[in-house]
């Protein structure tokens, strides 16, 4: 399956006997998949069989829809109501007569409520389900368009993923490398670090202070944390290549890289690794941030 961006647009348009349509769709982010449709008053029937539909194509984002609907050449009858226009033309006159007052234009009394009649030839029910039916194919094309454009940006975050992923993993092999871990730079450390506790206390016990030693011994040793570094580069590589809705996976494992990240700039002895350790981390806050786009 291919990998997929939450963010998109598209839009469809068409008609159906009398009706012509037009369909915006817009995702962004989200934890879930969250579909809010806007549709004209009548029409909200439509609702649940749509969401299902989104359901069936994507996975995660949210995502609005509009539907925009006109009726276009709708048979039309006017009929003017003689008998209430001449009572009113009538009662006018006679008022305008008594105060005086310029006589009423006639379109002026054609507005008045009840003296004309405008009224829309009804649809028929089969007209109406092939209306609906025709939105329905038109969303159904809309979902298709925001899912290829998804998938194309998808494409390109996951180009993004894996450089920094490469970045991730040439920053392990440098902080394995590095001369800071070698168990002469190590035992270096531990002998002025010892030496220094010695010069505090001279009669310090040669227990505690192998106990000491063991202790600094350890905490300088990052061979967990890059272990696992290199697991989490395959693993989140093996998703990438998965693709389709990995997106909560691949969060989860950024948070996974800042926390050995984290504890390797805590347990480095050296500045050289812990200048290793905050590129590091620089790089797995990219990949978190790139990683909240992902489907």
């Amino acid at each position: 399956m291919a990998l997929a961006s939450m963010t998109g647009f598209a839009r469809t348009q068409g008609t159906s006997g009398a009706w012509s349509w037009a369909w915006e769709l817009k995702s962004v982010n989200g934890k879930g998949l969250d579909v809010r449709l806007r549709l004209p008053g009548g029409w909200e029937g439509l609702e649940p069989g749509l969401k299902q539909i989104a359901s069936r194509v994507l996975a995660r984002g949210n995502v609005n829809a509009n539907l925009s609907l006109a009726r276009t050449d709708p048979d039309v009858s006017v009929r003017v109501n003689e008998d209430v226009l001449r009572a009113v033309a009538l009662s006018v006159r006679r008022i305008a007569a008594d105060l005086d007052a310029p006589p009423v234009r006639l379109e002026s009394l054609l507005g008045l409520k009840g003296v004309m009649e405008i009224t829309e030839a009804e649809e028929s029910e089969a007209e109406r389900r092939a209306a609906e039916a025709a939105v329905v194919t038109g969303f159904e094309q809309a979902l298709a368009d925001l899912a290829a454009m998804r998938a194309q940006e998808g494409a390109a975050l996951g180009i993004v993923l894996n450089e920094r992923l490469d970045g991730i993993a040439a920053l392990t092999a440098a902080a394995e490398a590095n001369p800071a871990r070698q168990p002469e730079a190590i035992r270096a450390k531990l002998a002025e670090q010892v030496r220094t506790l010695i010069g505090t206390n001279p009669n310090f016990d040669p227990d505690r202070l192998h106990q000491e030693a063991l202790l600094l011994a350890s905490k300088v040793d990052v061979r967990e944390e890059l272990d696992r570094l290199v697991a989490h580069v395959a693993a989140a590589r093996a998703m990438l290549g998965e693709g389709g809705a990995v997106g909560r996976r691949l969060d989860f494992l950024a948070q996974e890289f800042n926390r050995e990240t984290n504890t390797l700039c805590s347990k480095a002895n050296d500045v050289s690794l812990t200048a290793i350790g905050l590129e590091l981390k620089g790089l797995v806050e990219q990949f978190r941030e790139q990683v909240q786009n992902i489907e």
